[in-house]
């Protein structure tokens, strides 16, 4: 039992690893080359924090483990809002900006609407792919120009303030020190993030096999939740530090990121279909959550404890319904 667990958890933990230092390392070796702390924040965090994610999908997709990868992305989304705004909103309520209620949650609601209709006409194929990553990109292009003008940031550059809040030393002053070590750091990064990703596809083949059950429902708990981490972790510690807003956009940031970017990449490098089984009710239930999140923003700009305990308790009764 030992051996089937081990390679899991020194997966999740290269992962989670690999991910701080690929994001402190590329943060660092920007600020040096002058690189804006705004294109920094929407870019390089943004993606940093969701490598785990996308290695993890590539990786399992090019296995052959189509389960694995879609339960990820879909998993992670639906852990983001039952569990981590669940345990945010428990913590402390979760403030809601109207500019990222208006902007981020209905491009959030949209991206999860399309991946829960497009499956049941066209496989995840490269053009799929193409058009999920250029959409990103034109989103977050979107969201820079409204930065330059307004004061209310996105989602996404939310997400790397909450990273911030983690951790205020990721990005240093302008300047200082030589370039050559932070790309050291994020390049050990990349390469923990690789190795441990294999290892987490692995280990968790192992365990749906031990356990009885499909590598789908795996990638849907375990996979999902453990490549979520780094937005566990970050939005709790906003919360504990009363930033409920930044707690709000870091969870629908990281669920733009994981369908357009993840999704996009995944399809992109190594195209499958989608199992059935998420297409038939993970699917539509990311949808049903991510309107539910929105509903309880909306309802006084702001998710209260109690609504933290009604997404949690739905995040443990999602569980119980995937586990035979």
């Amino acid at each position: 039992m030992i051996e089937t667990w081990l390679p899991l958890s020194a997966g999740l933990f290269l992962l989670i690893a690999g991910g701080e230092l690929l994001v402190r390392g590329a943060v660092q070796a920007a600020e040096r080359l002058g690189v804006s702390s705004l294109v920094i924040g929407l870019t390089l965090v943004g993606f940093g924090t969701s490598m785990p994610e996308l290695v993890t999908s590539v990786q399992a997709s090019l296995s052959g483990f189509p389960g694995i990868a879609y339960g990820n992305i879909v998993g992670s989304n639906i852990a983001n809002i039952l569990l981590i705004a669940g345990v945010s909103a428990l913590i402390f309520p979760i403030v809601v900006a109207r500019a990222a209620l208006k902007r981020d949650a209905a491009v959030m609601l949209a991206v999860a609407a399309a991946f829960a209709v497009l499956p049941f006409a066209l496989p995840m194929s490269r053009l799929v792919g193409i058009a999920a990553v250029a959409l990103l990109i034109g989103y977050i292009w979107f969201v820079i120009q409204q930065e330059r003008t307004s004061a209310d940031g996105g989602a996404i550059h939310d997400k790397s303030a909450a990273l911030a809040e983690a951790d205020p030393g990721i990005a240093p002053p302008h300047g200082e020190g030589g370039l050559l070590l932070p790309l050291i750091v994020a390049l050990v990064g990349l390469v923990l993030i690789v190795f441990g990703g294999s290892l987490l596809v692995n280990g968790a083949v192992a365990i749906a096999r031990s356990f009885g059950v499909s590598e789908t429902v795996i990638g849907l708990t375990i996979v999902a939740v453990g490549t979520s981490m780094p937005e566990l972790v970050t939005s709790v510690i906003a919360a504990l530090k009363r930033h409920g807003d930044v707690a709000f956009g870091n969870i629908v940031g990281s669920n733009i990121y994981n369908i357009l970017g993840i999704g996009g990449a995944t399809a992109l490098i190594a195209p499958s279909n989608v199992p059935q089984e998420i297409v038939q009710f993970d699917a539509p239930v990311m949808l049903g959550v991510s309107l539910l999140l929105v509903i309880f923003a909306a309802t006084g700009l702001r998710i209260g404890r109690r609504e933290g305990a009604f997404l949690l308790a739905g995040y443990a009764a999602y569980g119980w319904m995937l586990w035979p």
